[in-house]
């Protein structure tokens, strides 16, 4: 039986330069284990089926969620956006991330906006 290598996140990054663009590295019990360099605002959106997990590796990160509230996320730091909450994730300068999502759900929420899955 040959079993799976570790995985070096941080070499994962450096073979990609776009921002929100997260990039499966592993598969864990039906879910895509995924990196994402982050810059700038992403949309507004909402998961209805699955909650969205987010990790923070460099930078700062912030989820913009309803009535005015901000979560501000800082390496080492995680935050479940619980299904259905609209949320916004934004970053003033650039930041990495590590996400966990459903395989095949649409990052965005909507598949007519989502980035196509991607495997590195």
């Amino acid at each position: 039986m040959t079993l799976p290598q570790a995985i070096d996140l941080q070499a994962k990054l450096a073979t990609f330069e776009g921002h929100w663009q997260p990039s499966t590295v592993s598969v864990f019990n039906g879910h895509d284990v995924m990196v994402a360099k982050v810059g700038g605002e992403y949309q507004w959106h909402v998961h209805p089926d699955s909650d969205d997990f987010f990790l923070v590796l460099t930078g700062t990160l912030w989820i913009d969620l309803p009535e005015d509230q901000t979560v501000e996320l800082r390496p080492g730091q995680l935050y479940v956006v619980p299904k259905g909450v609209p949320h916004r994730p934004r970053a003033d300068a650039e930041a990495t991330i590590l996400l966990i999502e459903p395989t095949g759900a649409p990052n965005s929420g909507d598949v007519a906006t989502a980035t196509p899955r991607r495997v590195i």
